[in-house]
């Protein structure tokens, strides 16, 4: 009886910080392979397989760059013709801002002075984010990390030069893709955007990757009463912009290269 206590306690310090699903996200730059992490963020897990599941990732466009700091993701999608469509989102998850927002980790967008307001969008952390993303708006939720040689293919996006789209797309990176092409009226298509292809769930095991150790978010924690409380007012640098249909798109004759 006392050795099966000590496996069973062994058991669970050992799955502590262990996660239940291995994602793959195909994009067409390479494949960026997530460990996500259900038991420190399962509302957040859910949240996204489900996405995954109906088919809403099929397509979408990387529309935010901010070097140093984001690619974000999931709020639109291409299908062979401008303006892009805007990603159908469900019921808002609740907050979980329990791991922080460090180099590699894949967290949950959402709107200015709403910490539970994320749905789609997901961004991934180009760097260690965590003196601002781990406390403002209630704090970002992280439920992933990048694993294997993922942050090469996100490194590559991140290095590619972003044009003003207008809307939410003001600051997106494109492929082969000049500010003379845009001058002259040329439209993007599959060939410039980074898509995600699919995302695709290849180990749905029990546990998966245990040796991984999150970095827990203690910042949260020190500066608020309730995890999922704002964080007095601070200005959100993820506030998701709805791309306004015609309005937004009527400016990409206008865009201009950021670098």
């Amino acid at each position: 009886m006392k050795k099966t206590t000590l496996a069973l306690l062994a058991t669970a310090a050992l799955s502590f910080h262990t996660s239940a699903t291995v994602v793959e996200i195909r994009t067409n730059m390479g494949t960026i392979t997530v460990n996500l992490f259900d038991e420190d963020t399962p509302k957040s897990v859910e949240n996204f397989l489900e996405y995954v599941t109906s088919g809403a990732y099929a397509n979408n466009v990387v529309h935010r760059l901010e070097p140093s700091f984001v690619i974000q993701v999931s709020g639109f999608s291409y299908h062979n013709a401008l303006p892009l469509d805007v990603v159908a989102t469900g019921t808002p998850v609740i907050n979980e801002p329990e791991l922080s927002n460090v180099r590699g980790t894949i967290a949950m967008a959402k709107q200015g002075g709403n910490a539970n307001s994320a749905t789609s969008q997901w961004f991934i952390n180009l760097k260690d984010n965590s003196a601002n993303l781990d406390v403002q708006n209630g704090g970002f939720t992280v439920f992933g990390q990048v694993i294997g040689d993922g942050m090469d293919v996100v490194d590559a996006i991140s290095a590619l030069p972003r044009f003003n789209m207008g809307g939410a797309a003001s600051s997106i990176p494109l492929r082969n893709y000049t500010a003379e092409d845009g001058s002259n009226g040329k439209d993007p298509t599959d060939e410039n955007f980074v898509l995600i292809t699919d995302i695709v769930v290849t180990d749905a095991s029990t546990v998966t990757n245990p040796d991984l150790n999150p970095k827990p978010n203690t910042l949260i924690k020190a500066t608020s009463p309730s995890n999922g409380s704002s964080s007095g007012g601070s200005i959100n640098p993820l506030v998701l912009f709805l791309l306004a249909a015609g309005a937004a798109w009527a400016r990409r004759c206008n865009w201009l290269a950021k670098r």
